[in-house]
């Protein structure tokens, strides 16, 4: 991993890597990336993960922020992204209005901080403006952020970036079962998030887009779905 330093994405935004703690090095999903935003008076951290050996930028990056707001909202995209959730809660919360959201199900990966956590519920708004959206048929306990002030839109697991643009991301092997699955009860469920229209895909997974992002949404809904398997 070159550096874990963050990455100011538009003005209010950024993004900073890490290494997974369960992925080996040099796989596809070994770096994860997090997120940071500044909307109406809150400090939003999304799907936050810490550096384990280099954590001193991007902590004095959200220092610095925490000291322009009051409020400050931990989003957690799906249930397997609490990462760094808590030690940040711990961090900001006895200066600072800290509250944590998520599927219901993400409440009990945590100990310290329950108390601050907020269960999310689709088209319900979120500090800072964020709008969280259901995906999946059945339901996934995944919720994709749509982040108004910054026309941005932010995918946990469904979607990643990979070399030739965003894929959508099979959860098994891929064939005729996993291909029909995607084309006719899936990827469906992703076309209203190509009508927000939003410019940005911020991507947990793989590089994100940053410009034309609903265009690049629309490719991936249309392109077969992806598959990569942790070693």
């Amino acid at each position: 991993m070159a550096g874990t330093a963050p990455t100011e994405l538009a003005d209010g935004l950024w993004s900073w890597p890490a290494r997974h703690p369960e992925w080996h090095p040099g796989d596809f999903g070994a770096e994860v990336v997090s997120f940071a935003a500044r909307a109406d008076g809150t400090l939003l951290l999304i799907d936050p993960l810490l550096p384990v050996e280099e954590p001193e930028e991007a902590l004095a990056l959200l220092d610095a922020e925490a000291e322009r707001v009051e409020r400050i909202a931990i989003l957690i995209t799906i249930t397997y992204h609490v990462r760094s959730a808590e030690s940040l809660w711990q961090r900001y919360q006895s200066g600072h209005e800290v509250s944590i959201h998520s599927h219901l199900a993400a409440g009990k990966r945590l100990t310290e901080s329950a108390e601050a956590f907020v269960a999310m519920t689709p088209g319900e708004r979120l500090p800072g403006g964020a709008m969280p959206y259901a995906i999946g048929k059945p339901r996934r306990y995944e919720y994709p952020l749509h982040l108004p002030d910054h026309d941005a839109l932010v995918f946990g697991d469904a979607v990643v970036g990979v070399d030739s643009g965003l894929r959508v991301w099979a959860q098994r092997q891929i064939d005729e079962e996993v291909v029909r699955f995607h084309r006719e009860r899936f990827n469906p469920t992703l076309e209203p998030l190509v009508e927000i229209g939003a410019g940005r895909m911020l991507m947990t997974h793989g590089p994100s887009v940053l410009s034309n992002g609903s265009a690049a949404l629309r490719a991936a809904i249309e392109a077969p779905p992806w598959y990569h398997r942790p070693a």
